[in-house]
Formats: C-alpha cells, sequence, structure tokens
C-alpha cells in the first residue's frame, strides 16, 4: 500500500487533491445545458469506479500484509466500516444541497455560506480528533482561505449583480455547510483505532455510501427538484448520446483521484485530517482560476471586481502556505 513516507510527497499529494476537487465541475459545464441530477448519476459512477481502481492498484502490496487492500477491508471492523458508510452518505447529501444553493441563492452567496462554514467546522472537528500540526498556523491559514473565498464571492457579485437572498437559499447554504464539514471526521475516525480501515478501503466504503444513498436521494431531487425546476426522468438520462455521459464519468473520476489523494496524505503519519482537509478546501480558489483563465467569466469585468480578485489570490497563498507550513513548524 502507497504511503507517503516524506511530508514534500504528501504535500503533492494535498494540492492534487485541491487541483482535483476544484476542476470536476469543468466536465459538468462541457455538458452544457444537460441537468446536474442526470449528470450526477454518471459523476458516481466515476467516483465509485475509481476507488476500485485506487484500490486494487496502490492499495495492495504483499497479499499476507493486513494493510494491504483485500485483508485490510476482510479484517475491517463494523464501526469503522459504518463511519466510513456514513460519511459517504453525508457528503452526498451536502454535494447536491450545495448544488441547489448555488442555483438558488447564486455563488455570491452559497460559497462563502456553504464552503466557508465547511471549512471551518471540518478543520475544527478533524483537529480535535487528530491534534497534528501548529494550531495557529494552521487556524490562522483558515481564517486567510475563509476570507479568500468570501472575496471570491464579492467578486462574482460584481460580475453579475446577483443577490438573490433568499431564505431557502441562505438555509441551503447552511446545511450544506454542515454536511460539508462533518463528512470527513467520520473518515478520519474510520482510519483510527482496532479493525481500522486504510485510505484505500476507507475509500472504496466511502463511495459504496455515495452511490448507495443517491439511488434514493438523486432520483428524489429528480422528481422533486429543490430548485423549483420541473422534474425530469430516467427516460432522459437514458436516451442522452455517450458523449454526456463520458462528461459525467471523467468528472466523477477526477473527484475520486482528488479524494483518495487527501485520504491518503491524511494517513500518513507527519499531516493528519485537519491539515489534509483544510488544504483541499482550497479547491474554491482552484475553481475561480478555471473560471478567469479558461471560462472568462470575468471578461469585462471593472476595475472593483478585478482588485478583489486580486486580493482574493493573495489570501489564498498566504492562507495556503500558512497550512502547508503547519505540521513541519512546531
Amino acid at each position: 500500500m502507497f504511503i507517503p513516507q516524506l511530508y514534500p510527497v504528501a504535500l503533492a499529494m494535498m494540492i492534487l487533491s485541491m487541483v482535483c476537487w476544484g476542476s470536476w465541475a469543468n466536465t459538468q459545464k462541457a455538458t452544457g445545458s444537460w441537468r446536474f441530477e442526470l449528470f450526477y448519476w454518471d459523476y458516481v459512477w466515476g467516483i465509485l469506479l475509481l476507488s476500485l481502481l485506487a484500490g486494487l492498484t496502490l492499495g495492495r502490496t504483499d497479499a499476507a500484509s493486513p494493510e494491504s487492500f483485500f485483508p485490510n477491508l476482510a479484517g475491517a471492523g463494523g464501526r469503522s466500516l459504518l463511519l466510513a458508510l456514513a460519511g459517504g452518505v453525508i457528503f452526498n447529501i451536502a454535494n447536491i444541497l450545495l448544488v441547489a444553493a448555488i442555483d438558488i441563492a447564486g455563488l455570491a452567496v452559497a460559497f462563502p455560506i456553504g464552503i466557508g462554514l465547511a471549512l471551518v467546522i471540518g478543520s475544527v472537528l478533524n483537529y480535535l480528533i487528530t491534534p497534528k500540526g501548529n494550531p495557529l498556523l494552521l487556524f490562522g491559514g483558515v481564517a486567510l482561505v475563509c476570507v479568500a473565498i468570501i472575496l471570491d464571492a464579492l467578486a462574482y457579485r460584481q460580475l453579475s449583480g446577483d443577490v438573490r437572498v433568499t431564505t431557502k437559499g441562505i438555509v441551503l447554504s447552511l446545511l450544506c455547510g454542515v454536511g460539508m464539514g462533518m463528512f470527513y471526521p467520520f473518515i478520519a475516525k474510520a482510519l483510527q483505532g482496532e479493525g481500522h480501515l486504510g485510505p484505500y478501503t476507507v475509500m472504496l466504503v466511502f463511495a459504496v455510501g455515495i452511490f448507495g444513498s443517491n439511488l434514493i436521494l438523486n432520483y428524489a431531487i429528480m422528481r422533486r427538484p429543490l430548485t423549483g425546476a420541473a422534474p425530469v426522468s430516467l427516460g432522459e438520462y437514458f436516451a442522452a448520446r455517450g458523449g454526456l455521459h463520458v462528461w459525467g464519468v471523467l468528472g466523477g473520476l477526477i473527484w475520486g483521484v482528488g479524494t483518495v489523494s487527501n485520504f491518503v496524505a491524511s494517513y500518513a503519519q507527519m499531516v493528519g485530517p485537519a491539515t489534509s482537509y483544510a488544504l483541499g478546501q482550497g479547491a474554491t480558489m482552484v475553481s475561480a482560476l478555471w473560471g478567469i483563465f479558461v471560462w472568462k467569466e470575468f471578461r469585462g469585468a471593472g476595475p472593483a471586481a478585478l482588485r478583489l480578485l486580486t486580493l482574493m489570490f493573495v489570501f489564498f497563498i498566504v492562507g495556503l502556505a500558512g497550512v502547508a507550513l503547519a505540521p513541519i513548524v512546531q
């Protein structure tokens, strides 16, 4: 089983998770007007496929080793399995709520409330479970990244005039933030104690939790969309051309690469889940980079939006440096 033994390798994996978490949505954007609920079926298939591929390759070592993929899965305790499954269910609910919140309230509301709250909750809970890293650097960096997220949202508001603040949008954003902040501690607990899962087996069980809950949750959302849009049917999913399905599976594969990288880095002795989670949540800034330089979302933006974007990247880089240094500066 591959686990990084040097901090630069673990750091590279955390940065990879941040890039993947901030990039998978490009595949959904590439499908155009295809409904997210339909895209999401293939996205989940991609996550499940990646979890199997990672486990059968990087997760396997000597067949006699209890840390190898199959022996670890066979010897896992029921508590660890339930924790990983619960983490997948909670993440799936939170992820769908985030998409609905963005559609209802806009990026300028959903991201600072949802992702900002998730970053704070997740970092604090993960640190309480496994107190690794310099707390001043870790939480100082988290605070700066939260400021960067707020500045990013303000820049989008300058661009689009997005001020659709409704009670429903705020409630969905809050619920998403709580869920996104709480799923990772379940993973952190599943990686510890007697009968614990390894990072590759926890990824597989986590993916099964996403897949199982999606069979019920996504179908229900298709029938009664949270956004108030018209219902969609499974017939529309099966009638779609093959290229649309490929984009969805690719999106799941990209997100899965980021997630297994994050889980593996958090398992390394020198890192811990708080640092790994916090660094991964810098994905918001990666998605902003895609929006600026690839999708040209800020073409023609005024000087106020550009100033906010500049400040955003300054806060983000300094905050990211603080989180990255937390495990090695005592």
